[in-house]
């Protein structure tokens, strides 16, 4: 049916042209809505996790040499970088997030959303550890700063980081960085 077969006759009014196209955009958002096509708006206020992103495997050597391997997610693009870790109930001991960045730069997180405690781990432009926050406290708006300039930050179980001794200074072996 055509758009003018929906204007009536016979003295009886009917939705008009205007009021039809109103009718017709509201379907094919409900119907783009229903179908996912809409999902790639920003939701600012998430109530559940993000589903599990791309992995890579990534490594931390210490001064002692010895290695620590783990499976991450990467969060790459601002809304995975936004929802990181929240409502996440666990972290694996050989698991986390990375979030890498396209230049240097001094960034800051919190834990709003977070219901777990986590290991921040700051990484410079070299690879190495510039600093880490440990067990951070869930829920806290408090921002966590990286101190300086740094092109990824590494979110692992609280706690990791002193049961694994890895420190400042310590060469994170990963694609970003030249390994991996």
């Amino acid at each position: 049916m055509s758009m003018l077969a929906l204007r009536g006759g016979g003295g009886q009014d009917r939705p008009g042209l205007e009021g039809c196209m109103k009718l017709w955009a509201l379907a094919l958002v409900a119907g783009m809505a229903l179908s996912g096509v809409a999902r790639a708006q920003v939701n600012d206020d998430p109530t559940g996790p993000q589903p599990k992103l791309r992995t890579e495997t990534l490594s931390i050597k210490g001064d002692d040499g010895k290695v620590h391997v783990f499976t991450v997610e990467v969060a790459q693009s601002e809304q995975e970088q936004a929802y990181g870790l929240m409502f996440r109930p666990t972290v694996p001991a050989d698991g986390g997030m990375l979030f890498p960045l396209d230049s240097p730069q001094p960034v800051q997180f919190w834990m709003k959303n977070t219901i777990v405690p986590l290991d921040m781990v700051f990484i410079r432009a070299d690879g190495t550890i510039g600093a880490i926050a440990e067990n951070t406290v869930p829920y806290s708006l408090r921002p966590i700063s990286s101190n300086g300039p740094v092109t990824a930050t590494l979110e692992l179980q609280g706690g990791i980081t002193a049961a694994d001794d890895i420190s400042v200074g310590d060469k994170v072996i990963a694609k970003q960085f030249g390994g991996g």
